[in-house]
């Protein structure tokens, strides 16, 4: 616990089981609530089956898309569950969906109140980790703070950044479905740099509790790593185990350990970004 890491004028931070834990039973409680909203105002769905068709749709999409280094869709889930419940058979495991004929069952405004209802279940249900919105105040005095984040909705980061206070402590927001690719590629780590002014790479520091993703995909970025040791029991986000691969530059316990860990920031990195940071790029939001 004596070495301290200086010269970090940038810190982004992972959004799940990171900043905010996301523990089984608080994601099914998000995914409980949007089935009773669901079969509230279409009396036709059965809840039951509701939530048995969400869980095996989310487990094909991870099986499909993540290997492809693609964030899963929401929406398209939805739109399966939805053609499931209204008669239609899903395909076996080796095969893909019609997602065309599936979306004939359901209709696109439906579907977009769905995943909104999903969308403010989790912000409302799910707290922060302890301590998460006084440190990133006292990070931002210093540095520029931002999240870097895989996560199939996007405006769920942005809704818990604005409800949690967040948003005057952050410099930028990038979330894999703006990207069109998640962690470790390293086009979601290049699109975060260039959202945060082009800051050195070695002046970043990425904290996460993904090995692969957080760990080994910032590291071939160049950036400098905090892995964040600390498991949430049971959570379902996905979720690699450490090889050894790489050497992250901090290991924590727990993020309270952050601050004291870090050394003088480089303020020259900080104060050339400041200001410059684009409101227009999709994937930075002030």
């Amino acid at each position: 616990m004596t070495d301290r890491l200086a010269g970090i004028g940038t810190i982004t931070f992972d959004f799940g089981n990171t900043l905010v834990p996301v523990s089984r039973s608080g994601l099914r409680r998000v995914v409980e609530l949007t089935a009773d909203a669901m079969c509230e105002r279409w009396p036709d769905l059965e809840r039951t089956a509701f939530l048995a068709a969400w869980a095996e749709e989310r487990a094909r999409q991870f099986r499909e898309d993540v290997p492809r280094f693609r964030e899963v869709d929401l929406a398209e889930r939805l739109v399966r569950v939805l053609a499931r419940l209204r008669g239609m058979d899903p395909p076996p495991d080796e095969a893909p969906w019609d997602q065309e004929r599936a979306a004939r069952r359901s209709d696109a405004a439906d579907v977009a109140w769905g995943v909104e209802r999903y969308s403010r279940a989790f912000v409302d249900g799910l707290p922060e980790a302890p301590g998460v919105t006084e440190l990133l105040a006292r990070l931002a005095t210093e540095r520029d703070v931002a999240i870097l984040s895989n996560w199939p909705l996007a405006a769920t980061i942005d809704r818990y950044a604005e409800a949690h206070g967040w948003m005057p402590h952050l410099a930028a927001i990038v979330v894999s479905q703006r990207v069109g690719t998640i962690k470790p590629r390293p086009e979601i780590f290049e699109a975060a740099r260039s959202a945060l002014g082009d800051p050195e790479p070695a002046t970043i520091l990425h904290v996460g509790d993904d090995w692969a993703a957080d760990v080994v995909g910032a590291s071939a970025a160049g950036w400098r790593t905090a892995w964040l040791m600390a498991r949430i029991e049971g959570s379902e986000l996905p979720s690699s185990e450490h090889d050894g691969s790489v050497e992250p530059d901090l290991t924590l316990a727990s993020l309270d350990e952050l601050e004291e860990r870090l050394g003088e920031p480089e303020r020259l990195s900080r104060s050339a970004t400041r200001g410059s940071h684009s409101t227009s790029d999709p994937t930075a939001v002030r």
